[in-house]
Parts: structure tokens; C-alpha cells; sequence
């Protein structure tokens, strides 16, 4: 009883608070609840935002933004409601580091911060607080559906069931995956080239104290970090666990914004490094990256080194495998002999279109257990460097069975499953839950029906 009065109460305050916002505003409405939910209330005004984000975002809606959004908001709504039953919680560092990198991602696309402000007509102070609103309402979401599906199972006989009565033309087509090992050379480079790289950093240095340049037109025109480049060097905040070790230790015992650093080597290069701002536990600089170049004859002593590698391991004088871990310069395979991890799967195993370029090049015309030709490309870092590579295993693209793919069968039911289940709780809490939408907004294809009671 009690508990069905506060639900009556809520509804009432609601109901008032949507007449105050559009009172006699009809042709001049600033703002205006749009929907309510719960004890919710959806304004026009984070629509708009939400369509601004998702703009810059480069996301294309299934249907009019203006149903799509407001959808998303109300379900947003129910789940932090259910997060704050079940106690669930992100940690602001992590909210944090999300907000610096859209910041920054904001920044590169729209092409200064100046520009953001104008495009969001609010200072970045406030885009930065309202992003760290959202951004947690979007963290505790997301880890609130986690929990409700965490304990959705299924089983081998389920798995078998619902392979069996899948019609012949819903079988899924597993495309071509492969296993392949690496190993790299990272070419010398001569100390003739690393002092060129260093005196001309210094060269900037004296340019930028001496006032004759400012350090963000150098950045703009001669960095190699093309994506701090555009934007006069300037990183955004960023964390020390975001930046290299060699580069937070020296950006973070900066003091004095009209200094510029030493010069700092990385594994990425040699930076010069400037102060703009601290805040916390982060730190906004600007930085100049210069790139030793790798001579052609430095690339062609590697590549024969490799050559006479690869004959070495097809005479069987040694395994692949040894030459991987003793060899390699490729720290992130060389302890798993070479193998390479798919970072979007978890598992060593890719689709083709998956591989970077040329090492799918390479691997194209193998037989399993062959080895490629030494060849060059750029690594993560942006570093060239000479490779080899072995294809340890390939399964051709084929429709899906029970015995060769058993397990992404049970991905499949898994999945099934989990939004069967998630669906059900959003049916469910909306019947249980207070729902208006304006009429103006009411004329849409709803994902989910049932925020409309008849």
C-alpha cells in the first residue's frame, strides 16, 4: 500500500514538473520533457546532445534519431534504476580515462578545442562534465546488463538442439581462419641518423625559447605523430598508465609551461615534450616525435639475416618455435613462440581480412607449416622492420557443423540466450514501471513495444 502511494506521488510530482517546463512556452519552448520514466524525466535538451555526439561519433541510426535516442535514454533509465537495487558501481579512474579519450577524439575530428566548444556552445569545462555524467550512466549500464545475464548457461544438449532444427539456409558460414607465427627483425639504425633526428630537435628547442616559433606550429608541420600533429602537438589528458613510461616520467615532472623538455626517446622515437596543463593524476602536453629513418642497407642486411633464418628452419637445424623465442623482436609473440594473438577475439586464430596487410599477403599463397619469404612492414609502433611468417593452421571457410565447430555453435545459443533473457527483464520492468511519452514524440516504431500501455 504504502509502496503503491510513493509510486501515485512520484507520478503526481512528475506530471507537474512536465506542465512547469512547458508552461506557456508553446512557440518559444527552451526546453521540455519529452518522456518520463519511473521517476525519470527525458528532456528535449539531452536528445539534442545525444544527436550531437552520435554525429561526431559517425553512428548512422536504424530509424529517426528522435525515437532511437529517447528509447535508448528510457532503457538507460531502467537499468541504473536496477544498478542502484543491486549496489553496482564503475570506478572514476575508468570513467576518467573514457572521458579523456572522447575529449581528445572530439578534438581530432572537429579540429580544436575552441571548435568543440563551439559546435557543443558550451566551454569545455561543462562538455567535460556533462560527458562524465553520461559516461558513467553508460559504464554502470553496461556492467548492470553483465550481472543480469552473467548466469545465463547453456547446455551440450541444448547446443545439439538447436543446430539440429536449423533450417539447411541458417546454417552459419564460418569464413577462413588462420594461425600464424612471427618473427621480426628490427633493422639498426646507424648513430649517424640518430644524432641527425636529436640536432634536429634541438634545432627546434632553441627556435621555440628563443620566441622565433611556437612550439605548436613546429608540431603542426614537422611531427610524426600525425594524430597529435594536427592539432599543434597537443595529446589531451592523458593518464600516466595511458602514455610510455620514458615519456610520464618526464611529462609529469614538468613545471613550467614555457620550458621545453629534454629530448626523450620511446620506443616510438624522440619526442620534445611541453607543458600545458596539469590537473591531478593527469597531464595535457604538447610533443614534437621525430623518427630515426632504417637505411637500405641496414632493411637489406635483415632481410638476408632472415632469409638464411628461414633456410636454416626449412633444413631443420632448428624449429621455428626456438627461432621465435631466441630471435624475435616482436616482445608481444616472442614468449608464445611467435604465435600471434587476435585482439578482438582473445584466441590466435583470424580471419584473413583480420591480419594486418602484409602479413595476409604472405600468408595467402602457404601451405600449413610453410614458411614466407622475408618481407617488410610496419609494426604498431610505426616502426618498419623485416618478418617472417609460419602458418601453423588454416580451416577453410565452410558451413558451420556440430564436430569442427562445436563451440562457436554454443557462441551462437549463448548469445540467443542472454538477449532472450534481457529482453524479458526490459518487458518486464517496463510493465511494472510509470511511463509517459509526449504526444508530439509518441509516433514512432519502438524496438521495444511496451512503452506505450494501452
Amino acid at each position: 500500500m504504502i509502496k503503491n502511494a510513493r509510486k501515485r506521488m512520484g507520478m503526481w510530482m512528475l506530471l507537474g514538473l512536465w506542465g512547469c517546463i512547458g508552461l506557456n512556452a508553446q512557440d518559444n519552448v527552451i526546453d521540455e520533457v519529452v518522456w518520463v520514466v519511473g521517476d525519470e524525466a527525458i528532456l528535449k535538451s539531452e536528445v539534442e546532445e545525444e544527436r550531437k555526439r552520435a554525429q561526431y561519433d559517425g553512428r548512422r541510426f536504424d530509424g529517426d534519431p528522435y525515437c532511437v535516442i529517447p528509447e535508448e535514454l528510457a532503457l538507460q533509465k531502467l537499468f541504473l534504476h536496477q544498478a542502484s537495487i543491486d549496489s553496482i558501481e564503475v570506478a572514476d579512474a575508468d570513467v576518467i580515462r573514457q572521458v579523456d579519450a572522447q575529449i581528445n577524439y572530439y578534438i581530432s575530428q572537429i579540429g580544436s578545442k575552441e571548435k568543440m566548444e563551439e559546435y557543443f556552445q558550451k566551454p569545455s569545462v561543462q562538455i567535460r562534465e556533462d560527458l562524465r555524467a553520461s559516461m558513467r550512466d553508460m559504464m554502470v549500464m553496461r556492467k548492470t546488463q553483465q550481472s543480469l545475464m552473467e548466469k545465463v548457461k547453456v547446455t551440450p544438449a541444448e547446443v545439439r538442439r538447436y543446430f539440429k532444427n536449423l533450417p539447411e539456409d541458417s546454417i552459419p558460414y564460418v569464413p577462413t581462419q588462420v594461425e600464424v607465427q612471427i618473427l621480426t627483425l628490427t633493422p639498426k639504425i646507424a648513430d649517424e641518423e640518430v644524432e641527425r633526428v636529436k640536432s634536429r630537435l634541438r634545432e627546434f628547442t632553441e627556435r621555440i625559447n628563443t620566441g622565433e616559433t611556437q612550439f605548436s606550429t613546429l608540431a603542426l608541420l614537422y611531427s610524426e605523430d600525425k594524430g597529435s600533429a594536427a592539432q599543434g602537438g597537443e595529446t589531451g589528458f592523458m593518464g600516466r598508465g595511458m602514455l610510455v613510461p620514458e615519456y610520464a616520467n618526464v611529462a609529469f615532472n614538468l613545471t613550467d609551461p614555457k620550458k621545453v623538455s629534454k629530448i626523450v626517446e620511446s620506443e616510438f622515437g624522440f619526442h620534445i615534450i611541453q607543458l600545458i596543463e596539469k590537473r591531478g593524476d593527469r597531464v595535457n602536453t604538447r610533443h614534437i616525435l621525430l623518427k630515426p629513418k632504417v637505411s637500405e642497407e641496414e632493411l637489406m642486411a635483415s632481410m638476408s639475416r632472415l632469409d638464411s633464418i628461414a633456410d636454416d628452419i626449412r633444413h631443420e637445424k632448428f624449429s621455428f618455435d626456438a627461432a621465435a623465442m631466441q630471435l624475435s623482436s616482436d616482445k608481444d609473440t616472442r614468449q608464445n613462440k611467435g604465435l600471434m594473438p587476435n585482439p578482438n577475439t582473445g584466441t590466435s586464430k583470424f580471419e584473413m581480412q583480420e591480419l594486418p596487410q602484409e602479413i595476409a599477403r604472405a600468408v595467402n599463397t602457404l601451405k600449413v607449416g610453410e614458411i614466407s619469404s622475408p618481407f617488410i612492414m610496419v609494426d604498431k609502433k610505426g616502426k618498419e622492420v623485416c618478418a617472417i611468417v609460419k602458418l601453423k593452421s588454416r580451416v577453410n571457410g565452410h558451413k558451420a557443423t556440430l564436430t569442427e565447430d562445436f563451440q562457436t555453435i554454443n557462441e551462437l545459443v549463448l548469445e540467443k540466450k542472454r538477449s532472450e533473457k534481457l529482453e524479458k527483464w526490459i518487458r518486464d520492468t517496463q510493465a511494472d514501471t510509470y511511463i509517459r511519452i509526449n504526444e508530439k514524440w509518441r509516433n514512432c516504431d519502438f524496438k521495444y513495444p511496451g512503452w506505450i500501455k494501452r
